[in-house]
């Protein structure tokens, strides 16, 4: 991951340019790509130390592939982006949601079989949560690889794991980015800038029209996520 200044992300989170033909990819991406990479090799390293793993949370295991799809997740984010435009904070709060999960199942560990989907549903509602305007879940399963009876059985699933606990206040969303800003700087020598951009400040900047049908070809992505 590239450099990224204090005053470079701070200018990305407050004025990022929505333009469809934009191909800048907000930092936030980046940023979460790379802690998350982190959290798997780590939960690899731990699985690696326990040969006894249990699997009792039989709830988690909905967002379980049949196979590790082989995808990044830096590459798995742009393609969402790419096909939905969800503003840089989307993720942040898609971030948020993680956490809670994980909180809420201290047993749970994010792997390579489950990133994906749990990634895909966190962004969405995250999406109906933040913006003004968002895609069907259809659009959604199609852009994430998988069906739309899948995508609607993972919403369900995570917002009754979730026990509906999804609003993200103000203080929260800034101490998140405040963690982030921690993190990241511990982790590589990255900073964020603390910043805060409200529901209301994200939905007068994006640029929402009506749903765009982009064109696209997943059966490489769906094939990977089943």
């Amino acid at each position: 991951m590239a450099l990224i200044s204090p005053r470079k992300l701070r200018y990305d989170l407050y004025s990022y340019s929505y333009e469809e033909e934009s191909n800048n990819t907000p930092l936030v991406i980046s940023v979460l790509a790379s802690l998350i990479e982190r959290t798997l090799a780590r939960n690899e390293r731990i699985a690696k130390n326990c040969r006894v793993i249990s699997h009792k949370l039989s709830k988690t295991r909905v967002f379980d592939s049949d196979e590790a799809p082989d995808l990044t997740i830096q590459s798995y984010l742009e393609r969402i982006f790419r096909y939905t435009r969800a503003g840089p904070s989307v993720y942040v709060v898609a971030y948020v949601y993680i956490d809670r999960l994980c909180q809420f199942y201290p047993e749970f560990r994010i792997g390579p079989r489950n990133v994906h989907r749990l990634l895909i549903t966190t962004i969405m509602v995250a999406s109906k949560f933040v913006e003004d305007m968002n895609y069907r879940n259809s659009y959604f399963a199609r852009v994430g690889g998988i069906t739309r009876e899948e995508m609607n059985k993972l919403e369900f699933e995570f917002i009754f794991m979730m026990k509906f606990k999804l609003h993200v206040n103000v203080s929260v969303y800034e101490s998140y980015c405040c963690h982030l800003e921690r993190e990241v700087s511990i982790g590589g020598g990255y900073q964020i800038e603390r910043t805060l951009r409200c529901a209301q400040e994200i939905k007068a900047t994006n640029n929402h029209t009506q749903e765009t049908r982009y064109h696209i070809n997943n059966d490489h992505i769906a094939r990977l996520l089943h």
